[in-house]
């Protein structure tokens, strides 16, 4: 089985080092040699040269140049793991056994962008990991493999990604082999199911004290390193928060984004409902007890 490798960010190296080390017939590797997208951007040249496999860097997927080399590599699937453009029909009808894409949801559910960060943001419990078929739609073709994957309390981005990076590693060991012999099942996504979820902004990064702080905690876990971080605006200047935790406070009296506690660097803040003591944080100067964030 031929496979052309698409892909531009970490775990898309992670899924062609799985793939090389399974021995199969990757003919060809199509990636980046730089973004401004991606914080986790990965060039695979290096990977793929190293195992002298041909490798060519695209600026836009669907040029009419990345359709001439697919098509000359002669693939029967091809494989796009990391990847923030819309593949177009030219390219999906190529191999005959289609393009297999992936995202970290139960799809249909959660469709779109920033699925780690939603997904704890959001308080799940639970998120998948999902290979499927593309079509002309986000995230809407058949799927291939799909697996549950649990989100424990306190979990961020950097522990969730490496979970789901273990799951969907063993799920491709499976399916590559049900591809090979031809005994994988295509299941359709029920559509009356999807939803998607909007591109993050950096309005969606900023704590507001009169939320709960079960909420804050959450924005925090989900835009820990390495992405952004959740951070307050303080006297004219951005600060970032990488690390807290809920502290039960219910006094009615204190006013949500109030100081009431220092503990050595930890500072404690009244929250709309109970507090929020921020462990990691990046205040140059500690604001006093009293002040409000």
């Amino acid at each position: 089985m031929r496979i052309v490798f698409i892909g531009t960010v970490i775990f898309s190296e992670l899924m062609l080092e799985q793939l090389i080390q399974m021995q199969t017939n990757v003919v060809g590797v199509l990636t980046r040699s730089e973004s401004k997208v991606n914080s986790d951007f990965r060039d695979l040249k290096p990977l793929a040269s190293s195992k002298e496999i041909d490798c060519k860097h695209f600026t836009k997927i669907n040029d009419e140049e990345i359709l001439s080399w697919i098509k000359g590599k002669r693939p029967d699937v091809i494989f796009c793991f990391g990847l923030s453009q819309i593949i177009r029909k030219p390219i999906l009808e190529i191999a005959p056994l289609g393009v297999v894409g992936y995202h970290p949801t139960l799809l249909p559910q959660n469709r779109g962008r920033h699925p780690l960060i939603w997904a704890i943001a959001l308080g799940l419990r639970e998120t998948g990991s999902t290979f499927f078929f593309m079509d002309e739609g986000a995230d809407s073709g058949d799927i291939l493999s799909q697996e549950v994957v649990q989100i424990k309390e306190g979990m961020n981005s950097q522990s969730l990604y490496d979970k789901i990076v273990r799951t969907s590693l063993e799920q491709v060991k499976n399916f590559v082999t049900e591809l090979q012999s031809n005994t994988f099942k295509r299941i359709k996504q029920d559509q009356s199911k999807a939803n998607s979820w909007r591109k993050r902004s950096r309005k969606d990064g900023i704590i507001d004290f009169r939320m709960d702080a079960t909420n804050i905690n959450q924005l925090i876990l989900a835009l820990s390193k390495p992405y952004v971080g959740a951070s307050i605006e303080h006297d004219g200047n951005e600060v970032k928060v990488w690390e807290s935790k809920v502290v039960i406070q219910n006094s009615p009296n204190i006013e949500a984004g109030k100081v009431i506690e220092l503990n050595d660097n930890a500072i404690v803040v009244k929250c709309g409902r109970n507090a929020i003591a921020l462990l990691h944080h990046e205040f140059n100067v500690i604001p006093k007890i009293g002040e409000y964030l």
